[in-house]
């Protein structure tokens, strides 16, 4: 989508601290960090909500927790612990309509979260 800016980030178009990428999944840095550690994992397919997913993108929402494992690993938080978290929805707090996971560690997080 022309105008979605994650899908600029996969597009080379708007650049990003990388932390991860294959072909299905790009992970960056969030400019608006919660946590010493806090990722985004994206699909490179634009898919807008959770709400839009679709049986056949299982595999493709796999491969973005297995990326938020290896990057938590390769941070050196996969022992400590990590969060994961995708938001669905204006209500939920997702502010950027192409879904994505955050992975946040380093700091203890509280539950519930806010």
């Amino acid at each position: 989508m022309s105008d979605c800016l994650f899908c600029k980030i996969v597009a080379g178009d708007i650049p990003a601290e990388k932390l991860y990428e294959d072909d299905n999944v790009i992970a960056f840095s969030d400019i608006n960090a919660q946590a010493p550690l806090h990722a985004l994992v994206i699909p490179k397919k634009h898919i807008a909500t959770i709400n839009d997913l679709q049986a056949d993108d299982a595999e493709l929402i796999g491969r973005m927790y297995l990326a938020a494992k290896q990057i938590a690993a390769d941070a050196g938080y996969a022992e400590q612990g990590y969060r994961t978290v995708m938001n669905c929805g204006e209500s939920a707090g997702q502010t950027v309509f192409h879904i994505h996971l955050h992975v946040l560690a380093g700091r203890d997080l509280a539950w519930p979260p806010g």
